[in-house]
């Protein structure tokens, strides 16, 4: 295999979580009869431009296409991060009324909203028909494919050029990273930004949040490889951002060459890569053996509560979860069911464990003594909503970056 950013063949593995199905295939009752596939999980580092990436590469039409479950607008966290982000964008960059704005990977159009509603123009892409549909049906005008370079011509042609291009938890989804920024070339006008949201590798190796590698996820990236990579298609990375989502993610701004002042907090992101030697395999293979035993902790904490008789389930089912299920070989001999908020996941199963999903008031019914809080990135507006669970003697267990028990 060659290195998704450089080409290069030098790619070491550093972590192997084993094979899994992937996250987002969750089954239905019937399904569960037949045979499941397994891909291998595991983890490199390319020694040349030092870009963390899976090994295995499960076909985009496998991960995206077949009833996707991942719905954001059930999350009021998300929905405020992105109309948030709308604001200050349209502010920043002096965007005037009509400006056209494209979202990759647009979901059920809560980004495109939060544009719509500053009187931009708007577009989604995104391959998931069944959540692309429901965008269109909300309004927003959807285009249910995967970005190419193909596309932004055809979009160029019926629509223009686009002021600001947005893809938040994508970039990283994509095989041919070579394309897709060919594609963000042609679709930018000349002062054109396109910005993109990832999971920052540095917080995940720091914190331990190895839930978060999955297939969907192909790389895990960090500042140093992005800036080379960037400049081969002659544009430039003139600012980044931390942010909170998905347990800490950067925002990272493009554009085309020469177009803004570069922001000195890019070289201060990569100087802490640096200081804590992120890039270095003794590092690697450290978080690696920090994984095994968080693994053995967390089976430890769960067992020996069955032991004295206490009933657990899981709430939330967000594809992390799966990882963490799959890894720890967390099944219904640990957990009864799982709930959730998301019509889209209520009444399937999840995939590999085979774990039933209600709806998240069945913890009233039930009054389970312990909650596995999967959805951890979301634990004080879950914990919140769900505080009837606590009021009733119900606790909390967040498993990252330990295992811990709330309430």
């Amino acid at each position: 295999m060659n290195c998704r950013l450089c080409k290069s063949e030098k790619l070491e593995m550093f972590l192997d979580l084993g094979f899994t199905p992937p996250s987002d295939s969750f089954l239905t009752k019937p399904e569960l009869n037949k045979p499941e596939i397994y891909y291998p999980l595991k983890v490199h580092i390319c020694k040349d431009c030092c870009y963390m990436q899976l090994g295995y590469n499960v076909p985009g039409e496998i991960l995206f296409c077949r009833n996707y479950p991942y719905d954001n607008s059930t999350s009021t966290s998300f929905r405020k991060h992105f109309f948030d982000l709308s604001k200050k964008v349209a502010e920043r960059f002096k965007l005037g009324q009509n400006s056209l704005v494209v979202d990759i990977g647009s979901n059920v159009g809560i980004l495109l909203s939060a544009f719509k509603e500053l009187g931009m123009k708007v577009l989604g892409i995104d391959p998931a028909r069944n959540i692309a549909s429901k965008a269109i049906e909300k309004g927003f005008e959807t285009i249910p494919e995967f970005f190419s370079s193909g596309l932004a011509k055809k979009i160029v042609k019926e629509k223009g050029k686009a002021s600001i291009i947005t893809a938040t938890n994508v970039f990283v989804h994509i095989p041919d990273l070579d394309d897709f920024m060919e594609g963000i070339k042609i679709l930018l006008d000349e002062r054109g930004i396109f910005i993109f949201e990832v999971q920052y590798a540095a917080i995940l190796i720091e914190n331990l949040l190895y839930d978060m590698i999955y297939h969907e996820h192909l790389g895990y990236m960090s500042v140093k490889p992005i800036i080379p990579f960037i400049k081969k298609f002659d544009m430039e990375v003139f600012d980044i951002e931390l942010v909170d989502t998905h347990g800490g993610s950067l925002r990272v701004y493009t554009n085309k060459k020469g177009k803004h002042d570069i922001s000195p907090n890019i070289q201060e992101f990569i100087e802490k890569e640096n200081k804590m030697k992120l890039y270095s395999l003794s590092t690697l293979k450290k978080f690696a053996e920090d994984v095994k035993k968080h693994r053995n902790d967390l089976v430890s904490l769960l067992l020996n509560l069955k032991k004295q008789g206490k009933t657990i389930v899981g709430v939330g089912a967000p594809a992390k979860g799966n990882t963490l299920l799959n890894y720890c070989k967390i099944d219904t001999g640990i957990l009864d069911y799982i709930t959730e908020n998301a019509e889209t996941k209520i009444g399937l199963y999840t995939p590999g464990t085979h774990i039933p999903i209600y709806p998240d008031d069945k913890l009233k019914e039930d009054k389970p003594d312990y909650g596995l809080l999967l959805s951890w990135n979301l634990a004080n507006e879950i914990m919140k909503n769900l505080d009837s669970f606590k009021k009733q003697g119900g606790k909390f267990i967040i498993p990252m970056p330990h295992p811990r028990i709330v309430g």
